[in-house]
């Protein structure tokens, strides 16, 4: 019989409830008795939520007070020196230093995981890294599951992704599989313990088979797993590769000694007939149908058939039935959606519905069709409703699309005749200061926002209120001394729902959060239909605030490669149609910003690396439309205005000729969390436009002294001239206090006012 099974679970609750237990806790506000509580109530409710969707397999140890690489680093016992942990279990509050820095330390390095907008705690490993069981959650979030008569499967990120998606301590060179050995003593010890407790199936997550892997990982995927499989023969071990297909790593994955296979077959439906063609006799392979990562809802007919094949040369008893990932990047009740219209919710699905869809399917194949013959109804209609709706294609944006011209990607001048234009223009000192673009987002601004959105507050005081604030912020800043001055995005929700919202084509949701950090949730837009701009969308707030002051003002924009990754998108046409369609929207909103007299636009790209596809030889074709789709957007201007981008928390390294090529006059990127280390790539390459390093942490409520931020500057120094360095933060202020907002920007204008000083006597 065909088994129902998922891979993971969204943690945060159906109304962010460990969110707010989080914040809270942080705060002081609560004891951690409270948030302990929060997460066992959370647990509780999504297991007792599977099983009653009939699931056979239910996943735990997938829920994390902030990050399940964080949470393997804690089991693993792999805790920097400077964390000052003794040795013993660890403890929440070295836990949470780790996540989010302390008084004493900053916080560890985050990046995206693997393609997505998720971004994980990036393990430091030293040579010779020793590893001890520290800490007893897996344990004991199986006993809870267990007292409640779950049919629980642990979930553990494998030894071979863990060390791969880990970095090496600074300064040091060394292969990270050297230390296979050593990590994989400690899952023994692990898997061992959950053997005992009376698992039968352990999860183990390898999504790193779905990279290019060099031959000394697959050998290190081999000994691991043989390790394994000697120490622990009875434990059924399923081994889940998600994201894309195996490709080259077929052969390696169908050969280790594990009792089952999980394949994404959303990301890479091709490979099903490859693996079946070898599949071993003594495996179950888990079919990844129904799509973890997209809100669209499931094509039932499809799946069951796709199932049916595994069957056919499987038999029923050798297949399991599961989403193509963990849900981790889904909402998780549609149900809670009041305000879409019936047509477009027609078309959805999120995580408690994906259950019901793996269950369905599960059904279908188990008893005949017959037995989902309504829920096979409302799936066919559904998909023929989609497909055939007007409301998806507008011919005016198709033919504009089809229209683009080489010419509409290129600037007037390039960037060495430019940059003497722009600082005649902008009369900047050395080591100019700027900030991303928001600044706080406050109680007073979020309850005007909510009341606007009720009713009970007029748009005209709404406008108001945000006009208050955004001379606020103005002010501040001139009396902080900072150069290039932002509005502080106080009308703005969020950097991809706010332009989402004025653009044609998107649709919104009132509870559709995802995790994309710690506490940190988005509410992705749906792009369900053609793209394009009906009115300005910025103007109106960067004109009033260029009004205030007579310092440079930055228009702030989101780009067209981050509102695309950033959203739900359609997936009834090609992401590259998508991408040039916003494109086109993001280019007439600079177009207009200029006109009012903007001369500083940023357009932020902080998605560009994510959306690069897991395997190389698909990374020319995306990067050279994306990059497209970037200048598309920023290349209507005149040689005095000066685009800006920002990207964050990425490896530029593979890609920064591409970032060369998108051509703006100045990038700020993220580099405080790995010490300038991300600064390199833009060395090597000779990066000739300039650059804005982040000097501080803004995902961390500690204020670096500014002693650390001069550390840092000087780092930047050595490797770039000083006109091309730019002074600010590593990401934007929204989720800060004002506190430490200004106490951090204080400390970086005088690390710019002495380095101006320092590095003005040396050229001297």
């Amino acid at each position: 019989m065909v088994l129902a099974t998922n891979l993971g679970f969204p943690r945060i609750g159906a109304k962010r409830e460990l969110k707010k237990a989080l914040e809270s806790f942080w705060k002081g506000e609560t004891s951690k008795e409270d948030l302990l509580k929060t997460g066992t109530e959370l647990r509780a409710r999504h297991w007792q939520l599977q099983k009653a969707a009939g699931l056979s397999h239910i996943p735990c140890n997938d829920f994390s007070y902030y990050d399940h690489m964080l949470d393997m680093c804690t089991l693993l016992g792999v805790v920097p020196e400077r964390y000052e942990w003794d040795g013993g279990m660890v403890s929440l509050e070295t836990f949470f230093s780790m996540a989010r820095g302390n008084a004493k330390v900053g916080a560890m390095e985050m990046t995206k995981w693997f393609d997505t907008n998720y971004h994980y705690i990036v393990p430091e490993l030293e040579e010779g890294q020793a590893f001890k069981l520290s800490s007893t959650k897996i344990f004991d979030e199986f006993a809870e599951a267990k007292a409640q008569s779950i049919p629980a499967r642990p979930v553990l990120v494998g030894p071979i992704t863990f060390l791969k998606m880990a970095k090496k301590k600074t300064g040091q060179d060394f292969c990270r599989c050297t230390l296979v050995l050593g990590a994989v003593q400690v899952y023994i010890e692990v898997l061992k313990k959950l053997e005992s407790m009376g698992a039968e199936w352990v999860q183990m997550d390898e999504p790193c088979l779905a990279l290019d892997l060099e031959d000394r990982y697959r050998d290190a995927m081999k000994t691991a797993y043989k390790m394994i499989a000697t120490a622990v023969p009875n434990l059924k071990i399923m081994l889940t590769t998600y994201f894309d297909g195996l490709r080259d790593n077929m052969d390696t994955a169908l050969g280790l000694p594990v009792a089952g296979l999980h394949l994404d077959l959303r990301r890479a439906p091709a490979q099903l007939e490859e693996a079946l063609k070898n599949f071993p006799a003594d495996k179950i392979l888990s079919v990844g149908v129904v799509d973890g990562r997209n809100i669209w809802r499931n094509d039932l007919r499809t799946s069951i058939e796709t199932v049916k094949k595994a069957v056919a040369k499987l038999g029923s008893d050798r297949v399991f039935v599961a989403p193509s990932c963990a849900m981790l990047h889904s909402p998780i009740d549609l149900d809670n959606e009041k305000k879409l219209d019936a047509e477009l919710k027609g078309w959805l699905a999120f995580a408690k519905q994906k259950l019901a869809e793996i269950a369905a399917i599960t059904k279908a194949v188990n008893e005949g069709e017959s037995a989902i013959k309504d829920i096979l109804a409302a799936s066919d209609a559904a998909a023929a409703s989609r497909k055939a709706s007007p409301r998806i294609h507008n011919n005016a944006v198709k033919t504009r699309t089809a229209d683009i011209k080489p010419a509409m990607f290129e600037r007037a001048s390039p960037f060495s005749k430019r940059k003497g234009v722009q600082h005649a223009a902008l009369k900047l000192p050395d080591f100019p200061t700027t900030t991303i673009g928001s600044f706080p987002q406050t109680t007073e601004i979020r309850e005007a926002r909510a009341a606007n959105k009720s009713g009970t507050l007029s748009d005209a005081d709404y406008e108001a209120a945000m006009k208050k604030e955004i001379e606020l912020v103005v002010r501040y800043q001139e009396e902080a001394d900072i150069d290039v001055l932002v509005h502080g995005e106080a009308e703005r929700n969020d950097m991809v729902e706010y332009f989402g919202e004025q653009l044609s084509g998107f649709a919104f949701t009132q509870n559709g959060w995802v995790q994309s950090y710690g506490s940190r949730y988005v509410k992705p837009p749906i792009i369900f239909g053609d793209v394009s701009r009906p009115t300005p969308m910025t103007v109106k707030w960067s004109s009033f605030a260029q009004s205030l002051t007579k310092r440079p003002m930055k228009g702030m924009l989101t780009g067209p490669i981050t509102i695309l990754c950033w959203s739900f998108v359609r997936d009834d046409q090609p992401r590259e149609t998508t991408a040039k369609q916003i494109g086109l929207a993001i280019r007439d909103e600079v177009a207009d910003l200029e006109k009012a007299g903007i001369t500083v636009i940023q357009i932020d790209e902080p998605a560009v690396r994510e959306g690069l596809p897991l395997r190389r030889a698909d990374w020319q074709a995306y990067l050279r439309w994306a990059v497209d789709s970037f200048r598309l957007s920023a290349a209507c201007v005149k040689d005095t205005t000066q685009i800006h981008t920002h990207m964050c928390y990425a490896e530029f390294n593979d890609i920064i000729g591409s970032i060369g090529e998108m051509d703006a006059d100045v990038i700020s990127i993220e580099t405080s969390r790995s010490q300038m280390e991300l600064l390199e790539a833009f060395v090597t390459y000779k990066y000739p436009n300039e650059i804005g390093p982040g000097v501080y942490d803004i995902h961390s409520p500690r204020v670096p002294p500014t002693e650390e931020m001069d550390a840092l500057l000087d780092k930047a120094v050595k490797v770039l001239n000083v006109d091309q360095i730019w002074v600010n933060p590593d990401c934007g202020l929204k989720t800060r206090g004002w506190k430490e907002t200004k106490a951090a920007l204080e400390n970086m204008v005088e690390c710019a006012k002495r380095a101006r000083a320092k590095y003005a006597r040396k050229a001297a």
